[in-house]
């Protein structure tokens, strides 16, 4: 089935990628090569760099400190998706004097850099007597902007549906509140949901920000192990060990994703609710994107006087 989106590249389009995709592999190789030659040569593999690791102590601060990452990640996580709904259902409100402000305040979260309203939080607040923890910096300026990003995504997934997934809730007898819970939101979101967990991968990496602020996260062990004269100074180790821990926590995060979306393109209680207001076919709901839009053409032709 060719795609809707683009044509099928043909014979030349296909080698002209193929042949991009090898040059792409093998300059990314040559760097990769090129950087661990020179870690090789200015002796970052040698035994006195690698010695700090040797200790049991080391590698429990390691996980003590991404232990620490992890929980302000998921504090941070499910509080910008709750702020992110708020704010989205705020912006998405008939009433000017709901959308107006909230739509300001979104603004406002998304345009402060993520660093500055940490600093802001933990160094800025106890001029005017209010203390707060290195933690809780970091969690309420990760849930401030990423869930205003979200909002806009959330919004931006629901206003993509078309015009008769509402007309058809509002047909069989819903009120705004039931159509956005039931039809608009269930298929805004599982529409959104790649885009979604990138933002949750993006708030995972952020938490390193929080070695500024003196918040003892994996970033900020790493950068103390490295500065340790005594264990021979291992910065580029632990930055290597470091590293390794965020990639292997992002890639679980996204196999996370991965199952969660293949779960909800299964869910009947997904397919139903995207049926909504779809007639006879409710139960055969559409589990492509050709059929998804072929569903939406027939909902935007949906005549609310054939219910009578």
């Amino acid at each position: 089935m060719s795609s809707v989106l683009y044509d099928v590249p043909g014979p030349r389009a296909v080698i002209r990628n193929r042949i991009l995709g090898v040059i792409t592999v093998l300059v990314v190789l040559a760097v990769l090569g090129w950087v661990l030659w020179r870690f090789w040569v200015t002796g970052q593999f040698s035994a006195e760099k690698w010695y700090a690791f040797t200790f049991t102590r080391i590698w429990e601060q390691f996980g003590l400190a991404t232990l620490r990452t992890l929980a302000a990640f998921a504090v941070a996580s499910v509080g910008a998706i709750i702020l992110g709904f708020v704010l989205a259902i705020g912006r998405l409100s008939d009433h000017a004097w709901v959308r107006l402000p909230i739509t300001g305040v979104t603004e406002v979260f998304r345009a402060i850099p993520v660093l500055i309203f940490m600093i802001l939080l933990y160094y800025g607040l106890p001029v005017i007597g209010i203390k707060m923890s290195s933690y809780w910096a970091v969690v309420i300026a990760l849930i401030a902007y990423n869930g205003s990003v979200l909002a806009e995504v959330i919004r931006a997934g629901v206003e993509s549906l078309p015009r008769g997934q509402k007309e058809a809730g509002y047909a069989i007898g819903l009120r705004k509140a039931g159509v956005m819970r039931l039809v608009l939101m269930p298929q805004a979101i599982r529409a959104m949901m790649p885009v979604i967990i990138a933002q949750l991968v993006v708030t995972l990496k952020d938490t390193a920000l929080g070695f500024i602020i003196t918040y003892p996260e994996l970033l900020y062990f790493a950068r103390l192990l490295g500065s340790n004269a005594v264990l021979g100074s291992p910065l580029i180790p632990a930055a290597l060990v470091a590293g390794t821990i965020y990639v292997v926590l992002c890639l679980a995060l996204s196999y996370v994703a991965y199952t969660v979306e293949k779960r909800l393109r299964r869910s009947p209680g997904t397919s139903g609710v995207a049926g909504a207001g779809m007639g006879p076919g409710v139960g055969n709901a559409p589990t492509t994107d050709t059929e998804l839009i072929a569903a939406q053409k027939g909902i935007g032709k949906f005549d609310p006087g054939s219910t009578a």
